[in-house]
């Protein structure tokens, strides 16, 4: 079933996850190999090598020009995947990784590489993914990067009690299913970064530590808050968690059950929001949340990528664009305070109720509208109904293929598309252009500096259209 809206679902989770959620390999098979020179990077950052068979290696922690020894650690039958065990010949593109934990944390795979050297490979990834689609840009993707380190505002830790009773509170080890417990992270935002050690402190007096699964941590320009996922509640521990954010000014809330698990702040509830430039009269626009909405964790980033798309649309006012997986609003209200008439069109009912109430907190007019956005005759209904003189895609990482198809049913002037997978957003790129489409912009934003994972934008225009600036 498709995802109708980018609100996280509650459902069971593992408790074993962090800032990049990584399929556990099964344990090394003992065989060392010599790699011959690294050729290049893959798309998800691992170094590509061939054996004298002409089997490919792919090589975590690898560089384009190395030459390393490689522990194989999952055997198929056309490609063997493996990690670094020693660098023998080194690239002057490999950097001193800024984390202590990163040779066993999975939370990031790229702090070995130079910071031109992650981007430049972001960079390369989209135009490849675009080509390999038969579909080449006219320049060079632009990039939207600000500070690599201290821009994480949201991160979720696991939380395990092992057979001898200690705690352990992190992220999933890289090449193992387990956890690797974390005393810093240089990526997290400093007033979350600040929360690891009481955190740990707080979870070890518990009593029933078992009971939590994971805990989030979620910075905003309104303060900081926890969320404990917890499978059945303690009294003594709530008295405790409330006494935890009362010591270190922080929100504490919950979700609790197994099945179906309801949230409930165990602290006053916080004014958990965001702030973006250019509102009404120059006024910041506040942008409110909730536990569980979706929100980008790299804030300047984002406002790079919001200003981005704002300038490449550039909507005159009282044209109409339709916003699709609108989220709480992070495209609607800037474009609506352009003086565009924005509709925004969300899957969850709570995430359409918390747009319209942001809209109207920041005194915007919009309208806020509930579809399913899987549904190419739903989606038809819409383009029909508003007539959009500009449409924006901003989908989960399933991306947007029944809106697509009916974009090139009913072709719009403009589409605005940002996307967290490059391969669906290539895919779906190449549905548009055949539909008559073409790229005029692209852009990257390094949205998870020191990981693979990479926000594309990608700008088309329909040349038998009218131009934005005409109609209505």
């Amino acid at each position: 079933m498709a995802m109708l809206g980018k609100r996280r679902p509650n459902r069971r989770r593992s408790g074993v996850s962090g800032l990049q959620r990584q399929a556990t390999p099964p344990p090394v098979v003992g065989e060392d190999a010599t790699a011959p020179v690294i050729e290049r990077l893959a798309h998800d950052g691992r170094g590509v090598a061939h054996a004298a068979d002409g089997k490919t290696l792919f090589v975590a922690g690898a560089l384009p020009g190395e030459r390393v020894e490689a522990a194989v650690h999952r055997a198929r039958k056309r490609y063997d995947e493996g990690h670094v065990r020693t660098v023998l010949e080194a690239s002057p593109q490999r950097v001193a990784p800024p984390c202590a934990h990163y040779a066993r944390c999975g939370g990031c795979d790229l702090q070995h590489l130079s910071l031109t050297g992650q981007r430049t490979h972001k960079q390369a990834v989209l135009v490849d993914l675009l080509a390999r689609e038969g579909i080449e840009l006219a320049e060079p993707p632009l990039l939207l990067a600000e500070p690599d380190t201290a821009y994480r505002r949201r991160a979720r830790l696991g939380v395990k009690v092992d057979g001898e009773g200690r705690l352990h509170l992190g992220f999933r080890e890289r090449h193992a299913n387990r956890l690797v417990d974390i005393g810093a992270c240089p990526v997290l935002v400093p007033r979350l970064a600040a929360l690891l050690g009481p955190l740990r402190q707080s979870l070890e007096r518990l009593e029933a530590p078992r009971c939590v699964g994971h805990v989030e941590l979620l910075d905003s320009d309104g303060g900081a808050a926890v969320v404990v996922r917890q499978l059945r509640e303690s009294p003594a521990d709530r008295e405790r968690w409330q006494a935890f954010g009362e010591a270190h000014g922080v929100a504490v809330g919950h979700w609790l059950g197994r099945e179906s698990p309801e949230f409930a702040w165990l602290t006053p509830p916080p004014s958990l929001h965001y702030v973006l430039p250019g509102g009404p009269g120059d006024a910041p626009l506040r942008l409110r949340f909730a536990p569980g909405d979706f929100v980008q964790v790299n804030a300047a980033v984002n406002r790079r990528l919001v200003a981005t798309v704002r300038d490449w649309l550039a909507v005159p006012a009282g044209r109409t664009v339709l916003d699709l997986y609108a989220g709480i609003g992070n495209f609607s209200l800037p474009l609506a305070a352009d003086g565009a008439r924005v509709t925004a069109i969300e899957g969850h009912p709570a995430m359409v109720s918390r747009l319209a109430d942001n809209a109207r907190d920041n005194a915007l007019t919009l309208t806020a509208e509930q579809a399913d956005l899987g549904d190419i005759a739903a989606v038809s209904a819409l383009l029909e109904t508003h007539a959009p003189r500009a449409v924006l895609l901003d989908p989960p990482r399933e991306g947007a293929e029944a809106v697509c198809r009916a974009l090139t049913a009913r072709p719009v002037p403009v589409v605005a598309y940002i996307a967290c997978d490059p391969a669906t957003l290539a895919r779906d790129a190449a549905r548009l252009v055949h539909g008559g489409y073409r790229i005029a912009r692209a852009a990257v934003a390094d949205m998870f500096v020191h990981t693979s994972h990479l926000e594309s934008v990608l700008l088309f225009e329909h040349p038998e259209r009218q131009p934005l600036s005409q109609g209505t």
